[in-house]
């Protein structure tokens, strides 16, 4: 069995206080109440190893004050003041030993309860980084809280740049410096206005965005309970194959396109 040396210093530390007091009061000066002491190495035990050491030292210093109360006295016994202080003290120590533990186990359960959080958004963050989708999480001041691997990858946006927490129209200028958007340089201004008055509105209609590279991405925008933003910005290229049927090569353009439910629908009726 381990040596808990938390759960004994509380009790230690009372005990050694009271002979101490007892010793110097009997050879060299008289000691006043020593309880306002007693109560602080109470709440100390409580606080580092729980209830238990602090009920633990709560006792010690009631039967230590009692013992000095009776040292004190020129003859035997206690009057009523002194069993009233006595009664103060064990209430006092006793309160401040639970309450104290109290508080001690409400952190405990706080901090152990930080550390599961920590470790599931850790994990999470490690999936999100395998997946071949980019995903963006905005605050509600629209600045990146977390920007996956595939984002990075697609806007060659550097690590540094992208752990800066850099507000979303910084991560729209950024692609059109490095020329990442497929799309005439007259349009480019209108297009990240667009980007950004979408996400800034919550609007969750997904629009498709062609790369320079010839990737093309379909960019959803999801707006979170917080007030801030989901950015997804999925590969679609492979939905114009070499592999596919000639006769349903517009369609599968369309869909680049961003042709939608309707081209779909039409292609099916086609095929039947």
């Amino acid at each position: 069995m381990p040596f808990d040396w938390r759960a004994l210093s509380g009790p230690v530390l009372t005990a050694a206080t009271a002979v101490v007091a007892f010793l110097v009061d009997r050879t060299l000066v008289a000691v006043p109440n020593p309880a306002p002491l007693f109560v602080c190495i109470v709440a100390f035990a409580a606080s580092l190893s729980g209830t238990a050491s602090g009920l633990t030292s709560a006792v010690i210093a009631v039967v230590s004050s009692a013992l000095f109360f009776l040292n004190q006295r020129a003859t035997p016994g206690y009057d009523m003041s002194d069993l009233a202080r006595m009664l103060l003290l064990a209430i006092t120590a006793a309160g401040t030993a639970v309450m104290t533990g109290h508080l001690r186990q409400k952190w405990i359960d706080a901090f152990a309860s930080q550390r599961r959080h920590h470790a599931t958004a850790e994990r999470l963050r490690a999936a999100l980084d395998q997946v071949d989708i980019g995903i963006v999480l905005l605050d509600a001041d629209t600045r990146a809280e977390f920007i996956n691997r595939a984002f990075r990858h697609y806007f060659s946006l550097p690590d540094e740049k992208a752990d800066s927490r850099p507000p979303f129209i910084a991560l729209m200028y950024h692609g059109r410096d490095t020329g990442a958007f497929e799309l005439p340089e007259d349009e480019l201004s209108h297009f990240i206005a667009q980007r950004t008055e979408m996400m800034r509105s919550g609007d969750s209609t997904p629009i498709n965005i062609k790369l320079t590279d010839g990737e093309v991405l379909r960019f959803s925008c999801t707006a979170l309970p917080d007030g801030g933003r989901m950015l997804s910005y999925t590969p679609v290229t492979d939905l114009v194959r070499h592999t596919d049927d000639p006769a349903g090569a517009d369609y599968y353009r369309s869909l680049r396109g961003g042709g939608g439910d309707r081209d779909l629908a039409r292609h099916l009726r086609a095929a039947e």
